[in-house]
């Protein structure tokens, strides 16, 4: 079986839009989905009614649950006092913002997701297992990557979250981040997903008209969008 995970759009709808082209050239049996869909991109509903029309499963994402329960801001604001400001950034204006956008009747199809999904061998989850907030990076140990996911009996975990796509293997278990379709923080500016062909998980790059998106967030009157665009352009995380 072909899968493929998505992961992290962020209201890109561009982005999206030549993720599902090349999804068509691949052609996976499944598409799934690792969550924060909609948060930090212009066209969040745009972007949700193009995966709910495909038919794709997923998990919830962290900045998928803080747009109905503020309060896990107000926990990672305690857990983190050097991420307040950015968290102060979303709970003030990218939270309202996206739910304005959104409205209710996607916003409550957002609250049914699971926190993780299985298919076969294949487990997907946002972030570390029963915490959306956090989860290992590229450069993590072996050590860490199996004490945070070897409990969950999956022959791979692929997850989200942190926006940098890699794939390790380990003699128990594969690890794979799907990176960002829609916000990379490693660099290149091209959206990821992973493709899972016969049990290997790949790490797919694809480019898409970046500056086409640029314009119509600047437009748009989303909040952040100048800090926004930078991050596009750069493909790497800068502070607002």
């Amino acid at each position: 079986m072909r899968l493929a995970v998505i992961s992290d759009i962020h209201g890109n709808l561009t982005a999206l839009d030549a993720v599902i082209a090349d999804l068509k050239q691949t052609t996976p049996d499944q598409v799934l989905h690792a969550g924060d869909l909609v948060a930090s991109g212009c066209r969040p509903l745009e972007v949700l009614d193009r995966i709910r029309n495909l038919g794709w499963n997923g998990v919830l994402g962290n900045t998928d649950e803080m747009l109905w329960a503020p309060e896990r801001i107000t926990d990672m604001k305690a857990r983190a006092p050097k991420l307040r400001p950015l968290l102060d950034l979303f709970l003030e204006s990218i939270v309202p913002a996206t739910v304005e956008l959104i409205g209710p009747e996607s916003l409550a199809w957002l609250q049914q997701l699971p926190k993780e999904w299985r298919i076969e061998s294949l487990l997907i989850t946002h972030a570390a297992p029963g915490d959306l907030w956090e989860a290992p990076m590229p450069d993590a140990s072996d050590q860490e990557l199996l004490g945070t996911y070897s409990d969950l009996k999956a022959g791979i975990v692929v997850y989200g979250h942190i926006h940098r796509p890699y794939v390790r293997f380990l003699p128990s278990l594969t690890v794979a981040n799907a990176g960002s379709v829609g916000l990379p923080y490693d660099g290149d500016t091209r959206a990821s997903y992973v493709l899972i062909d016969n049990g290997k998980p790949n790490i797919r790059r694809i480019e898409y008209d970046l500056e086409r998106e640029v314009v119509t967030l600047l437009g748009s009157g989303y909040p952040c969008a100048s800090w926004l665009a930078e991050i596009l352009r750069r493909g790497r995380y800068v502070a607002p």
